[in-house]
């Protein structure tokens, strides 16, 4: 399984992707929107773990690139702000799975990895 984070802290997104690679998933880590949109046009992913606050880009517009380029890709949005905590990004983002908080354990954000995965 492939998987792209997008993440604009360097340290958090390596600590997913470490706890990923583990288990064996191929991941890369993307910290902007330019960055994602790129490894998008290069790779197929399976799932896309997104922060929805970026420093640099909009989450949405790479949401919005992978329903088009690569529409089998699921997303798990991440946020650590109450932004779309009513649940509205389910109809923002029709390739959304989940919506959960940055701090979420590693271990449970890759146990949702997992599951997303083998239920495409």
């Amino acid at each position: 399984m492939r998987v792209l984070i997008v993440e604009s802290d360097p340290d958090l997104g390596r600590i997913w992707q470490r706890h990923m690679e583990r288990l064996g998933f191929k991941v890369e880590l993307a910290l902007d929107e330019r960055n994602a949109i790129h490894a998008l046009r290069m790779q197929d992913f399976d799932i896309i773990v997104l922060d929805l606050v970026l420093e640099e880009g909009a989450a949405l517009a790479i949401a919005d690139f992978a329903s088009y380029r690569r529409p089998q890709a699921r997303v798990i949005f991440v946020t650590n702000t109450s932004f779309f905590s009513d649940g509205s990004i389910f109809r923002h983002s029709p390739n959304a799975c989940a919506f959960v908080q940055s701090g979420t354990p590693p271990e449970d954000l890759v146990a949702m990895v997992e599951h997303f995965a083998e239920a495409r």
